[in-house]
């Protein structure tokens, strides 16, 4: 595309843009193109297609047209349904809490804790209750890390355990306590029927009424955590997807320095 008409078309899509009644884009500007995936507990037939229309309607969706339909068992068929959204948001209007610290690499990370702490600072993360995924906790503590990033256990002043997957909340405080850690990193995969929000609440809950809240840097992630959901049930800081070991550890020191936890 030659600069004339990126110019020209950059300039179209300055004038139709309202972020006051934002939409989504498929073809053209506000067209409010979707598409959505969902199962419905029905036959794959004329009849379970409608459904799925109507269903599509009811969110909100003008004109749905059912793309994909799929029988997953004799009762239950998996939809894909494309269609425009009547709905709009004002952007300008969104605030979003988010973590605010400067994410430093792993040597100013090991740099940053010599200069404040003098010491190894011990961070100790686990899957706890009944969740048995390990990728994310074995993302943010293994030595190799994920995508590039490396974990805790690679760097230089931080002592990195990682007590695994299927950690009961008890278990988990009592290794903090014994090995007298600074940061605690709660990974949460499972959310069905919300069931890391219960597991997640447990903790604070226990930290709290064992004195122990104040004396640790809480974090949790998982796909479906956010920081303001974190906040909210009582923790220091909250990593979703996209997060590695060193926005963990930045934060957890800077705060840790904050709050006069260093020497």
């Amino acid at each position: 595309m030659s600069s004339g008409l990126y110019n020209l078309h950059k300039a179209d899509f300055d004038k139709t843009l309202d972020l006051k009644k934002l939409k989504p884009y498929g073809d053209t500007m506000n067209d409010g193109k979707v598409q959505m995936s969902f199962t419905l507990p029905v036959k794959d037939d004329e009849k379970g297609i409608e459904a799925a229309r109507q269903y599509a309607r009811k969110m909100g969706i003008d004109e749905p047209n059912v793309a994909h339909h799929m029988p997953l068992d004799k009762e239950f068929t998996f939809y894909v349904v494309y269609g425009s959204c009547v709905h709009t948001i004002d952007y300008d209007d969104i605030h979003v809490l988010t973590v605010e610290s400067d994410v430093m690499d792993m040597e100013t990370v090991n740099e940053y804790i010599k200069e404040h702490f003098g010491r190894k600072l011990t961070f100790i993360g686990a899957s706890t209750g009944t969740d048995a995924h390990t990728v994310g906790i074995d993302a943010i503590m293994n030595r190799k890390g994920f995508a590039g990033h490396y974990g805790l256990e690679r760097f230089e002043m931080i002592e990195a355990i990682n007590m695994g997957s299927q950690v009961l909340n008890e278990e988990f405080i009592a290794k903090a306590v014994e090995v007298n850690a600074d940061v605690l990193l709660v990974s949460q995969t499972v959310t069905q029927k919300d069931v890391h929000i219960q597991n997640l609440t447990e903790m604070i809950e226990l930290l709290e009424a064992e004195g122990l809240r104040d004396r640790f840097i809480v974090i949790c992630g998982g796909p479906r955590i956010t920081h303001e959901l974190a906040k909210e049930l009582g923790y220091d800081a909250g990593f979703g997807p996209g997060k590695f070991a060193e926005d963990c550890a930045s934060f957890a020191i800077t705060e840790m320095v904050k709050r006069g936890m260093g020497k």
